[in-house]
């Protein structure tokens, strides 16, 4: 079992930063892969960014150059620096955790992230 928990979500301007973090608890050990999600008002909910246990980073096309996804090596805490940050980013975004043994998904409960003047 690995439970996640989010924070650092908030109002921001446009141009602005946040900073996101994931606490992750449990059995740690056999996560293959972390990523943060978002889903927008209306919109399904997409991959953001996506790191793996080795340190393997992915990327959505909108996000690339202005996001930072990193992890501690203890696979305890998963981070998601946001700079640069535009309206179209306004979303709920959502820890997720890949355990490949036992194969099984957890998610956090999200976070707001609204950018706005």
């Amino acid at each position: 079992q690995v439970q996640l928990v989010e924070s650092g979500g908030g109002l921001v301007q446009p141009g602005g930063s946040l900073r996101l973090s994931c606490a992750a608890s449990g059995t740690l050990f056999n996560i293959v892969t972390m990523d943060w999600y978002r889903q927008a008002p209306g919109k399904q909910r997409e991959l953001v960014a996506a790191i793996t246990s080795s340190g393997m980073t992915n990327y959505a096309d909108s996000v690339k150059g202005r996001f930072t996804i990193s992890k501690t090596n203890a696979k305890d805490t998963l981070y998601l620096q946001m700079n640069n940050l535009k309206p179209e980013d306004t979303a709920v975004y959502y820890c997720y955790a890949f355990v490949a043994v036992p194969r099984a998904t957890y998610w956090g409960q999200g976070t707001q992230v609204t950018v706005s003047s």
